[in-house]
């Protein structure tokens, strides 16, 4: 997924999600009723994510489970640098 800019709200976000994910199901020849049997996210959801952007946490992290990319989101999350949270904690004490 890209960076996120301040030039682009958090609907355009999903917006960029739901296409990356769209298309990510089309590369792995999953129709969307595939990919709701597979993910246990029912078929209009997935529907309403693909043309919205809208969709829950949940039925997100169960999609991309299917999609094997759920691994992508736990990156995005790490917290890899201690020595940036020791900073960041620091910081905060000084004050």
């Amino acid at each position: 997924m890209g960076r996120y800019s301040l030039t682009k709200t958090p609907l355009d976000i999903l917006h960029e999600i739901a296409a990356k994910v769209k298309a990510l199901r089309k590369a792995k020849s999953l129709s969307q009723s595939d990919l709701a049997k597979k993910s246990g996210v029912s078929t209009g959801s997935i529907r309403r994510f693909e043309q919205t952007g809208q969709v829950s946490l949940a039925s997100l992290l169960r999609i991309l489970n299917v999609l094997d990319r759920l691994n992508e989101l736990e990156t995005i999350l790490a917290l890899n640098n201690d020595k940036n949270i020791e900073r960041l904690f620091s910081d905060k004490t000084r004050k």
